[in-house]
């Protein structure tokens, strides 16, 4: 009788060191492919049950946190190149004005010399009659 009792205890034992073979392999696995920061998530999902909902919310709330930077940096860009174009719009009208100025000035001075000449050569004149 001892015998039967044996044959059915062995197959037992057998399948636990089946399992706890099986078992190694998949940590030893995980090891080898699985950087550290990824093997805690793997960790998770066994406790969840291998659903994976933990890995698609962290997939979604990165994906949501790469759109939310990429907008904002979107809309950043999208302010500076307009206070550039204002800017620059802001500084041609400046330059237009000087320039505006300038061409007067330059008028009045070229009116200044016509009259200096016309003083200078009145002054010749009245000098040369006494």
């Amino acid at each position: 009788m001892e015998r039967p009792s044996l044959e059915i205890n062995l197959p037992d034992t057998h399948e636990e060191g089946k399992l706890y073979v099986v078992d190694s392999l998949n940590n030893l696995n995980k090891l080898n492919v699985c950087p550290d920061e990824s093997q805690h998530e793997l960790d998770e999902e066994e406790n969840t049950g291998g659903t994976g909902e933990n890995t698609a919310g962290s997939n979604i709330r990165n994906q949501c946190l790469f759109f939310t930077t990429f907008i904002l940096t979107l809309i950043i860009s999208l302010v500076l190149v307009s206070f550039v174009i204002f800017l620059i719009i802001q500084t041609r009208n400046k330059m237009d004005q000087i320039s505006s100025r300038l061409i007067s000035e330059k008028k009045n001075i070229e009116e200044l010399k016509k009259m200096n000449n016309m003083i200078l050569k009145h002054l010749n004149q009245s000098g040369i009659k006494e």
